[in-house]
């Protein structure tokens, strides 16, 4: 790493200066925190609840997915305005753990009140709004997760540990995902919660989505230690916290300005990322005709292939660095997402053999969960490797504000490219064009990344004190 720019610049990261040994029992329980996550990532915000939210009972497809659009765009802001200095403050008063714990409740009681979202469209806003809440304080909570890969991995293991983390998320969503289709989607038992009536199944579903990542989330709060509380900006008022906040992003840009052109450009495509997540059990069931219990079929196997993705890409990010997996794992997404653009619904013959609409989304569906994972792992692993000495939870708070400031960009475009298609095609066709929203962020977050420099090649950054 160049570090000759400045004498100060000599401060290893906060990754270099932890202990060069790994502590698998910390890994494992950080890394459950990411299998509980699961329930509110794979049930609630991408496969089940999201897909209950945006069906007919709440108004149709096309009108539910851009009032969802919409709500998630308002949350982006708010994580904007609030992850950075939530994330200082929590590096400066030694309360990483604390706060991770904080939101991680807030996410488990937002998640349960979704049982109280009755199959009707005057329940549309309290469904969004939930769900849009939920996601802000998972971002939050984020930060602080996503801060501690500092503290349990070494600059040998780094890809390793954050693809492991993904994985375990993923596997996680496996999991969850096979309980809710056999207690509620499809019980294999006759107990009240099969019940359809005012879809209280679906409704527990919140209820057990909930408990499953209360449950999951413990463990880190009890293996991994507290951060040591420091001096630098101690004291400061949460207002006076911007102020330091805006003098350390100055420091940032002169000292590392690499540092920033990265959290730029992994704003930009990770918006792409969340967006082919958030809107691909809805695009499943809209537009290609899946029933949920097919929707979560589809999610499990998914999930396998993502997992494996996320773990692979973690053993390569170790071994050819996080920028190349990156940079590979885009250009697969935009591969596939095309061809499901393209071929949208319809029948084809292929070589004398029938391709359903259908095929087309299991194939090309399959392989953008393959490619999402890595690109998630190593934008983690490439941002740790850059955190000064004791700032991690800053960075990462910039890493989510840089990711919300753009938030609005992919269900921005997704809903307007549903909206300008809405017009010229039959009705229910329109949201299969909101594909197309996705794909641009994505371009553009590739073109973006292009020209920064790997984190080997980019100098730590120096930061004010106060």
């Amino acid at each position: 790493m160049n570090t000759a720019a400045a004498p100060e610049a000599m401060r290893p990261s906060e990754l270099e200066s932890g202990s060069p040994v790994p502590h698998r029992g910390r890994i494992l329980a950080w890394a459950s925190w990411d299998w509980g996550s699961s329930a509110f990532n794979a049930v609630m915000t991408t496969f089940v609840f999201t897909v209950y939210l945006t069906s007919k009972a709440f108004g149709g497809e096309d009108q539910a997915s851009a009032v969802l659009g919409a709500a998630l765009a308002v949350a982006g802001v708010a994580v904007a305005l609030l992850a950075p200095v939530t994330g200082q403050r929590s590096d400066t008063g030694g309360r990483r753990k604390l706060w991770l714990g904080v939101n991680t409740a807030a996410v488990v009681v937002l998640t349960g009140l979704c049982f109280f979202v009755f199959p009707r469209p005057d329940f549309l806003i309290l469904g969004v709004t939930l769900i849009a809440l939920g996601n802000v304080f998972f971002e939050f909570a984020g930060v602080n997760y996503n801060a501690m890969l500092t503290q349990i991995s070494t600059p040998r293991n780094i890809g390793k540990v954050s693809g492991f983390g993904w994985g375990m998320g993923y596997l996680g969503g496996i999991v969850a995902l096979l309980v809710v289709l056999q207690l509620f989607v499809q019980p294999s038992v006759n107990w009240f919660g099969a019940s359809t009536a005012d879809s209280l199944n679906i409704r527990l579903v919140a209820v057990f989505s909930a408990l499953w990542f209360l449950v999951f989330a413990l463990p880190v709060l009890f293996a991994v230690p507290e951060l040591p509380r420091s001096d630098r900006g101690a004291g400061l008022g949460f207002l006076a916290s911007y102020g330091l906040l805006v003098r350390r992003i100055k420091a940032i840009y002169r000292t590392s300005p690499h540092t920033i052109y990265f959290l730029l450009a992994s704003a930009i495509f990770r918006d792409g990322l969340a967006a082919v997540f958030t809107f691909g059990g809805v695009i499943a069931a809209g537009t290609f005709g899946f029933e949920l219990k097919d929707v979560i079929f589809f999610a499990i196997f998914g999930n396998v292939v993502a997992a494996a993705g996320a773990i692979l890409g973690g053993f390569l990010d170790d071994r050819i660095g996080p920028k190349t997996v990156i940079i590979a794992s885009l250009a697969g997404l935009l591969v596939a997402g095309t061809a499901i653009l393209v071929l949208g619904n319809g029948s084809y013959k292929f070589f004398g053999m029938a391709w359903a609409g259908t095929t087309t989304f299991w194939v090309f569906g399959l392989l953008l969960c393959l490619f999402v994972g890595p690109a998630q792992s190593s934008s983690r692993a490439y941002l740790a490797r850059l955190a000064p000495h004791g700032e991690s939870g800053e960075l990462f708070g910039l890493y989510a504000t840089t990711g919300r400031a753009v938030s609005f960009l992919a269900p921005a475009l997704f809903t307007l490219c549903i909206a300008v298609a809405a017009p010229f095609v039959a009705e229910g066709e329109a949201q299969r064009w909101g594909i197309l929203g996705i794909m641009v962020v994505l371009l553009v977050g590739l073109l973006v990344l292009l020209p920064v420099k790997a984190p080997d090649q980019t100098e730590i950054a120096v930061v004010p004190e106060s």
